[in-house]
């Protein structure tokens, strides 16, 4: 047993032998039930004294002094002063130098000397390795309480740091936690015969980890709880042994009993009675180890607030019901693992599963388990869904052995919440799930019937059920277009019936037989899908699209079997795939699934088996496919089939080529008679005219996209076709899209044989040519009657602009540059209005659908999807500079109203448009939010209504605006100033006609513009004030009507910051001189900070500030926000601007300086001009005075203004960044400690589950 207080210690020094007990522990009433502790007797053996023949040892005093003199904080390692040898338990652990065996050799000899100085090294081990600097000496054994003793180690302990050996990275700390679990597990197997018996070391031990794992301090906590957990499972280790040993004297004790009297030995039977009663006795005294330590440590700490220590008491309870089944295998230790399956950390979570994984892994030990797996069988089911994937995937696991161990434990319902994990985008839940499915219904019940049905059928493989069954669960989950991730689940653990393609085709080729079910039409549309997935996975050995971060490289034997299995596959369906196509020939999907398979075809196989035959099979059911179909999917497999056959790497290119000119010949000529029939019919064309026009014309175009049709000429048909529809304006709307993308894929062929050679001036002559008269065409079919007709040709003419720009040349390839087209103003605004009618439109009326209806809301997303495309290839257009950027304002100023829909669009273009230049992209956004001014005047006149909802959405878009240009306002700063300057223009651009007292009828405008002004610095804001006041006559300054209150909410938001200005109050009516109310403590000297502000401006007005665009983008010049004209050299100049204006900045290349450096320096002057009349007025001391307050001013702080106005929102901030930015503080000194100091009281805040939870009944 285990008492309050330590064992008494003797002192070799007194003389009376005194016994001085010291408590090391806390009361063990709170370990031991009261009664119990009265009837226990106090241990306590007095110490041995020192014998002459003792070697000679250092004192704990002298040791303790020598260790500490090169200890490093949070216990790093101590040397002495003269070797730099390991001088303490803690470092020799630490480095790990020396066998555990020895150094625990060495420490039970030192016991055997002298066991208080070998206890005292044991002690200050456990300090040392929780990061206390603190020792334990003889005098604080002796004469302090186990309490004072820890609030003395507590006291050591290094502030300035929360690291501690368990918790340091790296792989010397690793490698100590390891060496620190293997000490005491070796402590205790070489001291379990005789010394864990002696009432003195374990009691010490037990007693010390039990105080410190009560402790507040985190390092003890956590130290402790490992040491005793370790210790405990070394203890169960002992126990097992002794359990072994009972049970082995028993017999041998019954088997000389029963012996007849005179063969009995009665010497032997009593050597074993006195056996088995020492081994009872070591019995209890280990059980009464084991309870102190679970009592005492474990009962508290399997709930601790910190999740490290939660986790290390589940994984040790697991290693003692596993060990020690018959001890711990029960519920009363059971339902700790079950109650800590709800912690709210998913590492905890982790370890109950992991250990019962050990535990459902033996079958024999299910019949104990029962009972638990009926009351947490539901929490564990639930676990599969667990948001950390690694707690989803154990759990998943521990279900699968469960379904293992009894077929009846799991409900149907319980296997149907895992089936469907299957077809989880994360891989490992995916696996662990198809592990399942596979256990539960894909492993082989009866396997001598399955292969007697397999002979009578005639079939080589028994799997045809089981694939059948496969068949089954994939239509019953009604998810057939994840047959990939189906497949990908099942292929770790179900890769031979996967692999069974020969029992595939069997099943598809067989004839129904009478008695039997045969598959129906839904079911072998099922079977080939998921074939040809199998096929895929075995070819290409890497998960399908969405699982996985990417294709990883193949192991040696990964590369092998996918070698093996290509071989495999390709050997069968080279006979097999000819026979599939001519039974499925007339269904389109099944066909358009089979002939996927020859793209993972080796197709060497063809010549080194001799298998040309086969070949020719393939190619004629290819060829009867295509003259069969007209679906567009099918038609893409044959002429991709077509693709890889004729590669060049093969030698059956000839002759698969020789096959696919025939096909092109006869479709070609089809076509060619069938447009002069359909043309010289006109209006009187019939059905079947334009259905033989139609067929012929999608054939010849699928095939056009991956082969090169150029010598058969089909863009003459097909302009001819397209020039007769716009002329008669009578063409199917289907024969209009086949012929304009037929003609598209023919001049990108052109294209390509020009690019790829060395073209005369003829071919570049003759590829304009039809490129210039494809585009006119594609212009004038944006005004065709039928959409699809419009969208197609508004997406190959922004195709064939991005193409065909002057991107064409770069790259050493200026000799293409005769076929370099730049869109003219028309065709941009035909290209802009057709995506404001056919982008930006109102779905009201589609919404008002019934509600559930799949196949309508299908039908939305498909139009959205398609008006996304047109949008962005609009968008590409302006990024890369080939439309006029103006035109994208336009688009910008629908961002908030479509923010769900096209949003991201949008903001990309947004930013795109900003690396191209800055200015001009700041001119876009202004002249948007002017664009929707003018509307908003149009419908409410010139009296608006500031706080109408069309205003503030008007204010709200330029707030998100101003958002997007960041925090960096050096690097926006001209942009922002432009803005500012193009908007008061705007505000001031007309007068109200009703007379000059009236404001102008723009002037509300000045409102929405105040949301830039916090993106201007201070200094800039000075600037663009002074431009403001330009505009601003003298009576203007001096109203205070609300119509006037745009102007002073405008004005004040410029003198922001910036003291002695005039600041416009609209209460008092009249205008007052602010003076500098700040404190000018602190601030840096005075002509430093000038200075700094002074060389700032000085180089950001020198400073260029494009950014290059990403690929062949060339840099485009800066313009206006007028329409540009394709004037390379020369430069018409603007009538209407002022002298600094930006036009002066872009095309003057005498002017070095930007519009808002020449406002500075026109201040400067102008304030030069006022400080000398100010200077003659004044005297000397005034004139000191006077500068020294504008040189105060101007050393006022600048980055106040880099914050948001204060109308922004925090939560806008994702509008700047498209990261969420993390702020991660260090936590302060104080902080630290109250975090790790922090009361341990287990109130029901820091448990895991209330005190219901834990004290409710568990069975």
């Amino acid at each position: 047993m285990i008492t309050s207080e330590l064992p008494v210690l003797q002192d070799s020094s007194n003389e009376s032998g005194a016994q001085d007990a010291v408590s090391l522990s806390m009361s063990m009433s709170e370990i031991e039930d009261p009664a119990e502790a009265k009837g226990k007797k106090k241990r306590g053996r007095p110490g041995k004294a020192g014998t002459a023949n003792k070697k000679p040892r250092k004192s704990p005093t002298d040791k303790a002094v020598g260790g500490a003199r090169g200890r490093k904080a949070n216990g790093v390692a101590q040397h002495n002063g003269e070797g730099g040898d390991p001088v303490t338990l803690f470092e020799v652990v630490k480095m790990g130098k020396s066998a555990m065996q020895s150094v625990v050799d060495d420490w039970i000899e030192s016991y055997k000397q002298d066991r208080d100085i070998a206890l005292l090294d044991l002690i200050n081990f456990f300090i040392q390795c929780s990061g206390c600097k603190g020792t334990v000496r003889i005098e604080m054994f002796r004469n302090m309480q186990n309490a004072e003793i820890i609030r003395k180690m507590t006291e050591e302990f290094d502030e300035d740091s929360g690291d501690y050996p368990l918790t340091m990275p790296g792989p010397l700390w690793k490698k100590f936690r390891y060496n620190f679990c293997e000490f005491i597990g070796v402590l205790i197997r070489q001291c379990q015969y005789s010394i864990i018996y002696d009432e003195y070391m374990m009691d010490t031990v037990i007693s010390l980890l039990t105080g410190l794992s009560d402790s507040q301090v985190r390092a003890f906590r956590h130290t402790s709880t490992l040491a005793a957990m370790k210790l405990m499972t070394a203890l169960v280790n002992v126990a097992l042994n002794l359990s072994i040993h009972q049970d082995n004297t028993q017999r041998q004790y019954e088997a000389e009993r029963n012996k007849m009297a005179g063969k009995r030995a009665n010497d032997k039977l009593e050597l074993l009675l006195q056996k088995r009663k020492e081994l009872q006795e070591n019995q209890d005294e280990i059980e009464n180890m084991m309870n102190s330590i679970f009592k005492g440590i474990f009962v508290h700490r399997y709930r601790d607030a910190i999740a490290e220590i939660r986790a290390i008491c589940i994984e040790e309870i697991g290693v003692w019901m596993k060990m020690y089944s018959d001890a711990f295998l029960n519920d009363s230790y059971l339902k700790y693992v079950g109650w800590t399956l709800h912690d709210r950390q998913g590492e905890v979570r982790l370890k109950c599963l992991k250990a019962l994984q050990n535990l459902y892994t033996n079958r024999e030990l299910f019949p104990k388990l029962e009972l638990f797996t009926n009351r947490f069988k539901d929490r564990i089911v639930s676990m599969t869904l667990d948001k950390e994937y690694d707690v989803a995937v154990e759990a998943i696991r521990l279900v699968t052995l469960i379904l293992q161990g009894s077929e009846d434990a799991l409900s149907n319902e319980d296997c149907e919440n895992v089936y469907h994990l299957v077809y989880s985008a994360h891989r490992p839940v995916a696996v662990a799930a198809g592990e399942f499915l596979h256990r539960k219904l894909f492993s082989r019940h009866d396997p001598q019937a399955e292969e007697a049905l397999a002979k009578r059928r005639g079939r080589s493989s028994p799997n045809g059920n089981l694939i059948r069954m496969l068949v089954l669960f994939f239509l019953e989950s009604e998810l057939h277009e994840h047959a990939a991730y189906l497949v990908d689940s099942l292929w770790e653990s179900s890769q031979e019936l996967l692999k069974d393609w020969e029992c595939m085709s069997e099943l598809l080729l067989e004839e129904p037989v009478q008695g039997e079910e045969v598959l129906s039409d839904r079911q072998e549309s099922a079977l080939i899908e998921l074939m040809v997935c199998t096929i895929r996975q075995a070819a290409e050995a890497h998960p399908p699209v969405g699982r996985g971060t990417g294709k990883r490289v193949l192991t040696a034997k990964e590369r092998k079997t996918q070698i093996d299995d290509k071989n495999k596959l390709t050997e069968h369906f080279i006979t097999a795939l000819p026979m599939l196509l001519s039974k499925y020939q007339a269904d389109a999907e099944k066909v358009a699934n089979l002939l996927q398979i020859p793209v993972y075809f080796d197709l060497d196989v063809y010549s080194a088996g001799r298998m040309e035959k086969h070949l020719d099979a393939l190619l004629k059911q290819i060829r009867l496919v295509v003259e069969k179909h007209i679906e567009t999917e099918v038609l893409e497999a044959c002429s991709k089939t077509y693709s890889i056959l004729c590669s060049e790497d093969y030698t059956i290119m000839n002759r698969v080529d020789i096959a696919r000119s025939q096909l092109i010949d006869e479709m070609s000529d089809r076509f060619a008679h069938s447009v002069e029939e359909l043309l010289q019919e006109g209006e009187e064309a019939d059905d079947d005219d334009i259905y033989n026009v139609l067929a012929t014309l999608k054939r010849l175009t699928a095939f056009h996209n991956a082969h090169d049709l150029t010598r058969w000429d089909l863009f003459g048909n097909c302009y001819r076709l397209l020039k007769a529809g716009i002329e008669q304006g009578s063409m199917p709307e289907q024969i209009a899209v086949q012929a304009l993308q037929c003609s598209h894929y023919s001049i990108l062929w052109q294209l390509v044989k020009i690019t790829e050679g060395t073209p005369s001036k003829d071919d570049l002559v003759a590829l304009r040519r039809v490129v210039k008269s494809f585009l006119a065409v594609c212009q004038q079919c944006l005004s065709n009657v039928n959409t699809p007709v419009k969208e197609q040709a508004f997406m190959l003419l922004c195709d064939l602009l991005m193409i065909f720009s002057h991107q064409l040349v770069s790259g050493g390839r200026e000799g293409l540059q005769p076929l370099v087209f730049n869109p003219d103003g028309n065709l941009q605004n035909e290209l802009l209005n057709f995506v404001l009618d056919h982008v930006f439109i109102d779905q009201d009326d589609e919404n008002q659908s019934m509600e559930g209806d799949e196949e309508d809301e299908a039908n939305k997303i498909e139009a959205l999807h398609k008006r996304r495309n047109l949008l962005a290839a609009f968008s590409k257009l302006i990024i890369y500079d080939i439309v006029d950027m103006p035109a994208a304002a336009d688009i910008f100023k629908h961002y908030m109203k479509y923010y769900n829909d096209y949003g991201d669009i949008i903001k990309e273009t947004l930013s795109k448009t900003r690396q191209s230049d800055k200015i001009q992209c700041a001119k876009t956004l202004i002249l948007s939010l002017q664009q929707l001014f003018n509307e908003l005047l149009q419908d409410q006149g010139p009296n608006l209504d500031r706080t109408s909802s069309h205003v503030s959405g008007i204010k709200e878009l330029a707030r998100r605006f101003a958002l997007t240009f960041g925090l960096d306002q050096i690097k926006t700063r001209e942009a922002v100033a432009t803005l500012h300057k193009d908007g008061i223009e705007f505000a001031f651009k007309y007068q109200n006609p009703r007379g000059a007292e009236l404001p102008p009828t723009n002037l509300a405008f000045l409102e929405v513009l105040s949301e830039f002004s916090s993106k201007l610095l201070r200094q800039d804001k000075k600037t663009v004030h002074s431009y403001l006041e330009k505009f601003m006559s003298e009576a203007m300054s001096e109203r205070r009507e609300d119509v006037w209150l745009p102007l002073i909410s405008y004005r004040n938001s410029l003198l922001t910051g910036g003291p002695d200005e005039d600041r416009m109050s609209v209460t008092s009516g009249s205008s007052s001189k602010t003076g500098s109310v700040r404190s000018k403590k602190g601030r840096q000297p005075l002509h430093k900070k000038r200075i700094e502000e002074e060389s700032m401006e000085g180089s950001w007005m020198i400073r260029n500030d494009t950014l290059p665009t990403p690929g062949a983008l060339q840099t485009p010049q800066l313009t206006s926000t007028v329409l540009r004209e394709n004037r390379p050299a020369e430069h018409m100049q603007d009538p209407d601007s002022e002298p600094g204006s930006e036009n002066d900045f872009v095309h003057n290349p005498q002017m070095q300086m930007s519009w808002l450096g020449q406002q500075k320096m026109e201040e400067v002057s102008r304030k030069d001009r006022t400080n000398m009349n100010y200077m003659k007025a004044r005297g000397n001391q005034g004139v000191r005075q006077t500068v020294r307050g504008l040189m105060e001013d101007d050393a006022e702080p600048i980055f106040e203004d880099v914050m948001m106005s204060s109308r922004g929102q925090l939560e806008d901030m994702n509008e700047e960044f498209e990261d969420t930015m993390v702020i991660d503080l260090p936590a302060s000194r104080n902080r630290r400690e109250r975090a790790e100091l922090r009361p341990d009281f287990f109130d029901s805040a820091a448990m895991i589950e209330d005190e219901s939870g834990f004290t409710m009944p568990m069975f």
